[in-house]
């Protein structure tokens, strides 16, 4: 695979099975993410390899819908998913590693785009968004910072 479009991390001080917990639950990283602000459906193996999600992203006053498949649920290790505009038409792989460390973890929070060059202008008034690769790196930090908060605090950041 090649090098992610945006990446950060943060240290947590929390389980690496605390932190893989929330991470491989759509519904509650909605609860912290920066654009996607909720799940509508999940199938009943959600979590796992295979399994698929409807999220609902938001910018401002733009609201669109994606299609998530997970694609790696390595307990404690990996969360990946990938993401459909519509279904066949990729649009990013975002990917969650947590290392341990001596006080909780390491979370390192990556993301690819995927977009077929043909669908890169159709997406722009859809979310808003002319240089998606800076908006993901913004989006990472503040995803990050308020996962830190909620497992080492419980605040709603």
């Amino acid at each position: 695979m090649t090098a992610p479009d945006a990446t950060g991390q943060t240290e947590i001080a929390a389980s690496p099975e605390a932190v893989y917990a929330f991470l491989s639950d759509p519904a509650r990283m909605s609860e912290i993410a920066e654009e996607t602000v909720k799940v509508l459906r999940r199938d009943s193996t959600a979590g796992q390899t295979g399994s698929r999600f409807l999220g609902v992203n938001r910018n401002g006053r733009r609201v669109w819908p994606t299609i998530g498949k997970v694609t790696d649920a390595d307990s404690a290790r990996r969360f990946a998913f990938e993401v459909e505009a519509v279904p066949g038409v990729p649009v990013a792989r975002w990917q969650y590693d947590i290392e341990p460390t001596a006080a909780g973890c390491r979370v390192v929070e990556s993301t690819w785009d995927k977009r077929p060059r043909w669908f890169v202008p159709a997406t722009r008034p859809i979310t808003g968004v002319a240089d998606r690769v800076s908006v993901n790196a913004r989006n990472i930090e503040t995803t990050l910072a308020r996962l830190k908060a909620r497992l080492e605090t419980g605040a709603q950041a």
